[in-house]
């Protein structure tokens, strides 16, 4: 089944509003993109390469608990709004799409 980038953008948009309407947001924060394996044998490295040749820190997160593994994708510095935060997320999305991953949602923390 294909990945429906309408309604990423459509949850992207929502959830930045969300947190819009909830206090003032800084300018820029290092922008957090998390990616959830397709299957338990997946390689998270040649996925964690390709987003790090486009300028991502990579970091792989071990199951936890209830957590699965995940590999968070951290775009450094970058601008807070929703369409910001859309174009890193989509490009990032469809890299990861083609390593067998998929877009668990996003995050951020300020720089």
């Amino acid at each position: 089944m294909a990945h429906d980038f309408n309604s990423q953008k459509a949850e992207t948009f929502s959830a930045f509003s969300d947190l819009q309407a909830e206090g003032d947001l800084p300018f820029e924060a290092d922008l957090d993109l998390f990616f959830l394996p397709g299957s338990t044998d997946k390689e998270w490295m040649p996925l964690a390469e390709a987003l790090a040749d486009l300028g991502f820190h990579t970091q792989w997160a071990e199951a936890e608990g209830d957590e699965p593994a995940t590999l968070i994708a951290t775009m450094p510095d970058q601008i807070l709004s929703a369409s910001a935060i859309w174009m890193v997320e989509e490009v990032a999305t469809r890299v990861a799409i083609d390593h067998g991953f998929q877009p668990d949602g996003w995050g951020f923390a300020e720089g």
